[in-house]
């Protein structure tokens, strides 16, 4: 995404009536953020920029009567990994549905690959058709608990403030860190200076609050009640309303959202799947429940639009008016919210809901090759038994979060072992950063998955390897399996390799379409049903949170078993 320059003798001439403008969107219904009211009216494009909002000819008009047009929409805060393909496929999938602008926060690569996958952010987002905006990491790694590929300290990160598309520092995950005044976390928090700072701070209340947004943090996408969002909108704070695949708050969230703080509410979407950007859509399905649950449709454009860049100041975005950037939706009807046409920088780039650009892909990219594992042995994903009472993962259905379950485990030989037809799996995480033969071995209970193994180099947020199953052989193969294809999702069973699907690009992206990598999960998803895996569960999103040790309450990492509440390695065996 390059940014035009401005050619403002050529706005004038054009926004003055002197001469025709480049294309001319004729007769359309406008959106008006500032007024929040439809207007008809023709749109004066040149150079990439509106040039005026009236009356005007251009060089080539478009025709758009009885159509309704707004500004391209803006999702304030993703993590484009989580769509599991390069940044440009990931255009290819949001920009017909009307998202021209994202704010990204490259945690995932970052935490594999460090300030390389910053880079290869930045440069695989150079020459695409979405403005793609950076906020710099702030938690890599998340905690000291968990080996991740790099760390990045305030001074790791200042050389990318330079850059025009990056904005700020992103989520401040450590809040306890800022809290306690850690120098670290201080350090980050004034090298930004007055820029913007993204919070992420769920259960934050009263002094502890003011406290982080004393610090600078301006706002907070873990809200999951509208009484959460209500307190940090009453504080100045901007509340990112989420709807994501993982965690979803959206119509949780629409009661704080009321007339006189609403343009203190943006979406975002955080983690978007495949299979949800194929399904369901990205920010227009947003808009689409907001508007179907009440919120009115002007109310539901400004959080989308204007609001958004006006938190980021990106001050010639989220408009349709004289002097603001050229990135336009066209619609047919503003209730199924599929954008007719869309238009950035001035120029068609998607119609009926399909790209009219193609993939770019940058050769020989530093994220390539990120696994380094040794070998691996049967006597690693051992866990010594002292008792028959063990501490086990225990899933909650459709939630991130994890229970500790006191429980009797098989024993055998002195090792405790997996019992799958009492629904209790053996869980192991690999480090495969840095080649550390770190191992962290455990149990998790409720998967329901009766044999085989599964295994994912997605496992937030230090993307080590992490691999379910119920017999350690079939561990050990799937563990072959990822290395074989550098990195991705694979399924075992029985001592055969049932499917698997490459995501070289640190081990979290693939290289081909979306439509290819949504195809090969599903068939992924449907080993794991026919191996047991229940139907609440989606197997992979689920290991993949199962080593995150900042959501309670145990997990998993290359270190150990983690008591999230207490914030230390706790024993498996009692």
């Amino acid at each position: 995404m390059r940014t035009v320059k401005k050619p403002v003798k050529d706005l004038i001439a054009v926004a003055n009536g002197e001469r025709p403008a480049d294309l001319v969107l004729k007769n359309a219904e406008i959106f008006n953020v500032f007024t929040g009211e439809f207007e008809r009216g023709d749109i004066a494009l040149v150079g990439g920029y509106i040039a005026g909002v009236g009356d005007y000819s251009g060089e080539v008009e478009y025709d758009c009567s009885g159509r309704y047009v707004t500004p391209g929409f803006i999702d304030g805060h993703v993590h484009i990994e989580s769509s599991m393909v390069s940044p440009s496929e990931f255009a290819r999938a949001v920009v017909p549905l009307g998202t021209t602008t994202v704010i990204a926060d490259p945690h995932e690569i970052a935490n594999v690959a460090g300030r390389e996958g910053i880079r290869f952010m930045l440069d695989s987002s150079e020459q695409i058709p979405l403005n793609v905006y950076l906020m710099l990491p702030s938690a890599v790694p998340a905690t000291t608990l968990e080996t991740s590929g790099a760390i990045l300290n305030a001074s790791d990160l200042a050389e990318f403030l330079d850059h025009p598309r990056v904005l700020g520092l992103g989520e401040m995950m450590n809040f306890p860190g800022l809290l306690s005044r850690d120098e670290q976390v201080v350090a980050k928090l004034e090298m930004v200076g007055e820029g913007v700072i993204d919070g992420h701070g769920p259960t934050l209340t009263g002094k502890a609050l003011n406290a982080y947004i004393a610090a600078g943090v301006r706002s907070d996408h873990e809200c999951t009640t509208a009484a959460e969002a209500s307190e940090r909108l009453s504080k100045g704070m901007v509340v990112m309303l989420r709807e994501g695949s993982a965690a979803k708050n959206l119509l949780d969230l629409l009661p704080a959202v009321k007339p006189e703080m609403s343009r203190r509410c943006i979406m975002v979407t955080d983690d978007r799947h495949p299979d949800d950007l194929i399904q369901l859509g990205h920010i227009n399905q947003m808009v689409k429940m907001a508007v179907d649950a009440g919120i009115d449709i002007a109310t539901a454009i400004q959080m989308v639009t204007i609001n958004t860049a006006t938190y980021f100041r990106l001050h010639d975005l989220g408009a349709v008016a004289p002097g603001y950037r050229a990135d336009l939706l066209v619609f047919d009807d503003v209730t199924d919210w599929k954008p007719h046409a869309v238009f950035k920088a001035g120029k068609k780039v998607a119609e009926k809901g399909q790209p009219l650009f193609e993939k770019t892909l940058i050769p020989g990219t530093p994220v390539h090759r990120s696994l380094h594992i040794g070998e691996l042995t049967l006597e690693d994903l051992q866990v010594p038994a002292r008792s028959v009472m063990a501490r086990v993962i225990e899933l909650a259905p459709r939630q991130i979060f994890t229970r500790e379950r006191i429980m009797a485990v098989p024993v055998r030989d002195g090792r405790f072992v997996a019992a799958p037809e009492e629904n209790l799996l053996k869980l192991a995480v690999i480090e495969r950063h840095k080649q550390t033969g770190n191992v962290g071995v455990g149990f998790v209970y409720g998967l329901g998955m009766r044999i085989g193994a599964i295994a994912s180099t997605i496992a937030h947020d230090s993307h080590n390897l992490v691999v379910a199953g119920a017999t350690d052989t079939d561990m050990l193969l799937a563990v072959e399996e990822i290395k074989r294809i550098e990195g991705g999702l694979a399924i075992v069973a029985d001592g055969r390799v049932l499917g698997s699907l490459p995501l070289p690009l640190g081990g979290l992206m693939s290289e081909g379409d979306i439509y290819e990598v949504r195809v090969k999960l599903n068939e992924l998803l449907h080993i794991a049903r026919q191996l047991g895996v229940h139907r609440e569960y989606d197997p992979f999103l689920t290991l993949a949170f199962l080593s995150l040790p900042v959501i309670p309450e145990l997990k998993l990492t290359d270190k150990g078993l983690v008591d999230v509440r207490q914030m230390q390695l706790v024993p498996v065996s009692l």
